[in-house]
């Protein structure tokens, strides 16, 4: 818990210097491409279809509660249990969380981006940006913040545990299901890939982070 604290800060830093700010640098490029190219509208426009969007319309609240829910879970079984690996783990998971929100939510607050309005495919709304600070909150906008936290964790994981490749399928594919999904609705497309990248570098710092107290216990 303690370590949890106090690598917050400097993992927040590390995930915008040297090569971790390269993913963001994409993030951008390719958000410039898919709208300027008209690949936003033209993907929200033509995945209406009924059947795609009541199959991925869970991503919504599970993307919301999932991380909530997991991290707290994770540490009360490692404390209950007594293993410590467990309690890292969930502890990791918090600081993932903690940190995709916390990312995700200052670029919005920059970007102001408009969200898409699926009782409206006429009006070609995916170039709308509110530039600026808080012009259009931090709920919606670029990039996704249900991506971005879902694949830091998912990233967190298969960061910490690389040997399980089970595990790093599984938590891959809840990924990209929570983020494909609200690409159907709440998001555009360019703001699910921006968020995955981003999410991604979150994901690999603290992942990286909490193994190194891993290696030490093991090696003490």
């Amino acid at each position: 818990m303690n370590f949890f604290f106090s690598s917050i800060i400097a993992n927040i830093v590390r995930s915008f210097t040297k090569y971790y700010g390269v993913p963001h640098i994409l993030a951008i490029v390719l958000t410039y491409i898919l709208v300027v190219s008209n690949f936003d509208w033209y993907y929200f426009v033509h995945m209406r279809n009924p059947l795609l969007v009541t199959f991925f319309f869970p991503a919504i609240p599970i993307g919301g509660l999932v991380p909530i829910v997991t991290p707290i879970l994770v540490v009360l079984l490692g404390i209950i249990t007594r293993r410590r690996i467990i309690t890292v783990t969930g502890w990791a998971l918090a600081q993932a969380v903690i940190l995709g929100s916390f990312i995700s939510s200052a670029y919005k607050a920059l970007t102001g981006r408009i969200q898409p309005n699926v009782h409206n495919l006429i009006t070609d709304g995916s170039h709308q940006f509110n530039f600026g600070f808080f012009e259009h909150g931090i709920f919606w906008g670029w990039p996704s913040s249900h991506t971005t936290i879902a694949f830091a964790m998912a990233v967190t994981l298969a960061t910490l545990f690389p040997k399980n490749h089970l595990a790093q399928v599984l938590v891959m594919l809840y990924a990209s299901y929570i983020g494909i999904g609200i690409s159907f609705s709440i998001h555009w497309f360019s703001e699910f890939a921006a968020g995955a990248l981003i999410g991604t570098v979150i994901g690999m710092v603290v992942g990286k982070s909490f193994k190194t107290i891993l290696v030490e216990k093991i090696e003490v």
